[in-house]
């Protein structure tokens, strides 16, 4: 931003907003009748020529206009970071599709489609400490003689079914005092983790009689929070692949492959989660192989007062950033209500509060 005058950021910003709302090369003739700039087409001519050689904009083919640059992306991005607001209909669109999830709903699909749905790009949701959620249930349900289904339920209503394999068979009486214990428990200490490890105490802290219940709780409670991984959800690919810039099958393989690459794509949000606010990757930051022309807006939720996921799109570089980077971090405060048990008034108070 230092490197460039007053006159250069108005120009980029003129060709970066056209660009996003158009998809095609810019001209100086565009700009100088469009954005009142008060300059002629030969002057804003030679800045676009200036911004081509410092790495901003780009021209696809001789005699065609500019298209921004990962770099000229860059800068247009960080500029909107000060002035970013979600508008009145999008905030009460969020607010109204969550107020009618129903208990047993998956939030993070239900928040994933809802983002896609406002943004016309791909949502990508994720849960990275499932063990950490604030449970209202668990019980444990015969599948067969070496196998149980743990049936995990959420405050926030989401349900998550986890099959447990067993060391040793289980007879029905045992496995309802289980089941007794893990809701006396769990009332008490709220998550998967907690539990665990209040089994773990309570074992060492005393002989009781029964021990021999808590040693049986605790192997089939160690043996549900071992499946702790994350969980991803994608959301509105379909969707996606309806923008004007998916106009070849080559650039649909690419993102599909990219889409694939869960461990990737696992590892570039994941990173996102130590950085608070909305963070915006853009084509080579993003690292998302093989599709190159893609960027990724992404923003961290919690829950249950802990970090637990992060929610955001991806896209191409030409997404409308002014609006997508506002909802996205809306989004995720909304969801973090949600999941913490606060009022979606509340989350709606603590976004004012901060604008």
């Amino acid at each position: 931003m230092a490197e460039l005058t007053f006159r250069a950021r108005r120009i980029l910003y003129a060709t970066v907003t056209e660009y996003i709302a158009t998809g095609e090369p810019v001209g100086s003739r565009r700009l100088s009748k469009k954005y009142g700039l008060d300059l002629s087409p030969a002057t804003i001519r030679n800045v676009l020529a200036d911004l081509e050689e410092q790495g901003y904009v780009r021209q696809p083919h001789t005699s065609a206009g500019r298209v921004p640059t990962d770099r000229g992306f860059r800068v247009f991005v960080n500029a909107l970071v000060e002035m970013r607001e979600v508008t009145a209909e999008e905030r009460a669109r969020v607010m109204e599709r969550m107020r009618r999830l129903e208990p047993g709903e998956d939030v993070l699909a239900e928040a994933g489609e809802l983002l896609s749905s406002l943004t016309g790009a791909a949502a990508v949701v994720t849960s990275t400490r499932p063990e950490q959620e604030t449970l209202t249930q668990l019980r444990f349900m015969r599948l067969s003689d070496d196998r149980l289904l743990a049936v995990l339920v959420t405050r926030a209503g989401g349900v998550e079914n986890r099959v447990v394999q067993l060391a040793r068979a289980i007879d029905d009486s045992e496995l309802e005092r289980v089941n007794n214990l893990v809701a006396e428990l769990l009332g008490a200490v709220g998550s998967l983790a907690r539990l665990r490890d209040q089994l773990a105490d309570e074992m060492l802290a005393e002989q009781t009689t029964r021990d021999a219940l808590q040693a049986r709780a605790k192997e089939l409670v160690e043996a549900t929070a071992v499946d702790s991984s994350v969980k991803m959800v994608i959301e509105g690919q379909g969707r996606l692949f309806e923008r004007a810039d998916f106009f070849d099958a080559d650039k649909i393989r690419r993102y599909l492959r990219a889409f694939d690459d869960k461990e990737r794509l696992l590892g570039l949000l994941e990173r996102t989660i130590g950085t608070g606010g909305v963070r915006v990757l853009i084509g080579s930051e993003a690292k998302l192989d093989p599709a190159t022309d893609v960027s990724l807006v992404t923003s961290v939720y919690t829950g249950s007062g802990t970090g637990t996921g992060s929610i955001g799109i991806i896209g191409p570089t030409r997404l409308d950033y002014a609006k997508v980077m506002p909802l996205v971090g809306f989004t995720a405060k909304v969801m973090s209500a949600v999941l913490g048990g606060a009022s979606l008034e509340e989350a709606e108070d603590a976004d004012d509060a901060e604008d």
